[in-house]
């Protein structure tokens, strides 16, 4: 499967101001958008990656437009930190075998 990233993305940036950091990814469907940080800073770090392509594998589960819905949901009832796919996203940081199935360009 293949991921692009694009990096300086307006989206990244909003999603950095709204929960107060200095770098921000966010990843809709197969493309990780990234705000203050590179390509090379995201391929660099694998905690990071295996982070941001759970959310990948998120979206190819539930379909785009679903799981834009659920994950508004449960960040409305949980908020970001405690949302149930953040929780995904973060026990996949340490999967030492997840990168194995994804092509990042």
């Amino acid at each position: 499967m293949k991921i692009k990233i694009k990096e300086n993305a307006l989206l990244a940036r909003l999603a950095a101001y709204n929960l107060k950091s200095s770098t921000m990814a966010i990843t809709v469907g197969r493309t990780i958008y990234l705000h203050n940080a590179t390509k090379k800073d995201l391929l660099s770090s694998e905690r990071w990656l295996r982070h941001e392509l759970k959310h990948v594998e998120q979206f190819l589960r539930y379909g785009f437009f679903w799981f834009l819905l659920l994950y508004t949901i449960e960040s409305i009832r949980k908020g970001y930190y405690h949302n149930k796919f953040e929780l995904e996203a973060r026990a996949a940081e340490t999967e030492i075998t997840y990168l194995e199935r994804y092509i990042v360009l």
